[in-house]
């Protein structure tokens, strides 16, 4: 056995991977310690209502959302069988992408940045129609993809059906 397959099978991944790791912590650990040479309570405050924002509203929300999500595809196809995950992912990507969007941009989004102009010299209207813009092409892509994808499945499921009678 070779060092490398003896260190992927000791690890779970390739040797890059664990380099890439230690690279993004490494990266993360100066941008922090950056970070905190300027308001380090301000920081803390922000980090720790973050951590508990997202565990006490957030996670119990998208895990509902998540939840109803599944059980809707489930009913959707009118059988007794669990519905496939990856069809909940076609809802779960875009929503999330666009949630990430609104996350950095919502001053912006909802208008309550009025220094913006003064600032940039740019105009602060526009960005919650271009929110809004993106967000129905991010659904919109997925459902291109789930309807290629699912029409090919089901092309796929009918020639083998017929190969076999």
């Amino acid at each position: 056995m070779s060092a490398a397959t003896a260190f992927r099978r000791r690890y779970g991944a390739s040797p890059l991977h664990l380099l890439l790791v230690l690279a993004s912590f490494a990266l993360a650990l100066y941008a922090g310690l950056r970070l905190f040479e300027g308001d380090t309570v301000g920081v803390a405050v922000w980090f720790v209502g973050a951590a508990l924002l997202h565990d006490l509203v957030l996670l119990p929300l998208y895990s509902v959302t998540d939840r109803a999500m599944q059980v809707l595809f489930a009913r959707g196809r009118g059988d007794e069988r669990p519905a496939p995950r990856v069809s909940v992912n076609y809802v779960r990507v875009p929503a999330f992408v666009s949630g990430v969007l609104l996350l950095v941009w919502w001053p912006l989004v909802l208008g309550r940045v009025g220094y913006y102009t003064a600032a940039t010299a740019l105009p602060a209207d526009g960005f919650l129609s271009r929110w809004l813009l993106i967000t129905a092409a991010l659904f919109a892509a997925s459902a291109a993809v789930l309807i290629v994808r699912t029409w090919n499945r089901s092309r796929a499921q009918r020639q083998a059906r017929s190969a076999t009678k």
